[in-house]
């Protein structure tokens, strides 16, 4: 009778290592492969997000209403404030909106406050929109949406034909306060040419971005806007 002859102990393990290893070799692959998908995600993220900002930055600048007897834009070295028209056709009004980088958080943060029709309303939501980067309250974290992460940002004006500090004197108008006996309850302007006589724009606002470090954009970004005729930008 012929014997049957079967595998070895030593085969079966060398079998079974060289499976084990294939194993771990394949593992890897997909993990890579899952890695890089993740990072790719991110990556994309990261550009619409930046993408978005730019673009929230621009419509805000595009629909500054100016009002007689206060600024319409206002830079401090750390905060950007600015009075724009609402875009809820329903309710139309004013909207004081802030953006900010709060050291804590090392993002670029963009704050708004409610539609407002009165004067009283608007000088209340400016001021508050000066304080909430500085001690934010709950309700003003409901109000502020995070965008990017940035390691430092700075404004310039155009003006004068060329580009300055904002917090220069060169080239500056300042708006002089409305007198204490105006009526604190009267309608604000919509309008985006109301109070042009007291112009407070610049030709063009430099927005420059320093981008974290790990984004699918890093370094220096610099956006410009440039005022139209009726105070839009492009």
């Amino acid at each position: 009778m012929q014997r049957v002859r079967g595998f070895t102990l030593i085969e079966l393990l060398i079998a079974i290592s060289l499976m084990a290893l294939m194993t771990l070799l394949g593992w890897r692959g997909l993990d890579g492969i899952s890695r890089a998908q993740v990072q790719l995600q991110q990556h994309a993220d990261d550009v619409l997000a930046l993408q978005a900002t730019l673009a929230q930055w621009g419509v805000d600048l595009d629909a500054i209403a100016e009002q007689p007897g206060m600024p319409s834009l206002d830079w401090d070295g750390r905060t950007m404030r600015m009075v724009r028209r609402s875009a809820d056709a329903a309710d139309a009004g004013l909207l004081v909106v802030a953006w900010a980088r709060r050291s804590a958080d090392a993002q670029l943060m963009r704050w708004q406050s409610p539609v407002l029709h009165t004067r009283t309303e608007l000088t209340q939501a400016w001021q508050w929109a000066q304080l909430w980067v500085q001690t934010p309250s709950d309700a003003d974290r409901l109000r502020e949406v995070r965008t990017v992460a940035l390691e430092a940002w700075q404004i310039y004006y155009f003006r004068g034909n060329t580009w300055s500090n904002p917090l220069s004197s060169a080239g500056t108008a300042d708006a002089t306060p409305a007198p204490a006996s105006a009526a604190a309850s009267a309608p604000v302007a919509t309008n985006p040419v109301a109070g042009l006589a007291n112009n407070t724009l610049p030709e063009g606002v430099r927005l420059q971005l320093t981008l974290a470090p790990g984004q699918a954009i890093s370094g220096m970004l610099t956006r410009d806007w440039v005022r139209g005729q009726l105070g839009g930008g492009q």
